[in-house]
């Protein structure tokens, strides 16, 4: 059976994807069969009549996937909102159905699956008819999350918020990764070590700009899929 992870963030612009390439590049550099996918991206490249997902392209690209770009996101939208918006703006609503089916045909080619999200863990995917949060996805998937987090000033509150957001809605959280990490910042290292103290919830990782390596064993990183 194939095991899977979630990858959530605090916010926008945090490094969810680059982060998603070095763990699935890490992953499969060691052996283990791991793939990608996305339910929904925004914000997707116009080339001529094609949409270039740039998520997926560029975490493809970073781990050496060979499955097609089509197969990995279900639904791209050229506007860069959330997706409930993007999907109501180009007339494409999202549906759950064809998303956990997506899914599904994702895990038959990997023993493990990296499911990246868009934006922060409260991010709305329909809007009505009926609503459809990120967190409902995770839920149906039956995933547990990995929280991308910069190491910036206020990440102590933005993360134990996504943190027990995630615990009200009955989501397993396997860990914290921190993003644009300086080594030997007395205020990066504080919120490291707060984080971990405050909410039980170890980070994993501290990587800094524009690492090309993220500082996880294969075997510890296999072991948050479930």
């Amino acid at each position: 059976m194939t095991k899977g992870l979630f990858i959530t963030a605090t916010g926008t612009d945090v490094g969810k994807t680059y982060i998603t390439g070095l763990i699935v590049k890490k992953m499969r550099q060691a052996g283990f069969e791991t793939g990608y996918y996305k339910a929904a991206l925004s914000g997707a490249v116009r080339q001529g009549e094609t949409l270039i997902p740039g998520d997926a392209e560029y975490v493809k690209r970073t781990a050496q996937l060979e499955a097609p770009l089509e197969s990995m996101v279900s639904y791209v939208y050229e506007t860069a909102v959330s997706p409930h918006l993007a999907a109501e703006l180009e007339g494409c609503p999202v549906s759950e159905d064809k998303v956990l089916a997506d899914y599904e045909k994702a895990c038959q080619s990997y023993d493990y699956i990296t499911v990246e999200g868009s934006g922060g863990i409260i991010c709305p995917i329909r809007r009505k008819q009926p609503q459809l949060m990120l967190t409902d996805l995770i839920r149906d998937m039956g995933l547990g999350i990995l929280i991308i987090a910069p190491a910036e000033l206020g990440t102590i509150n933005s993360t134990a918020l996504t943190i027990e957001y995630a615990r009200a809605k009955e989501i397993p959280v396997r860990g914290v990764i921190l993003n644009f990490f300086h080594p030997g910042d007395p205020m990066e290292e504080d919120n490291k070590r707060f984080i971990e103290e405050f909410t039980g919830v170890p980070v994993l990782a501290c990587v800094k700009e524009n690492d090309r390596d993220i500082d996880i064993e294969p075997e510890v990183l296999a072991g948050l899929y479930r």
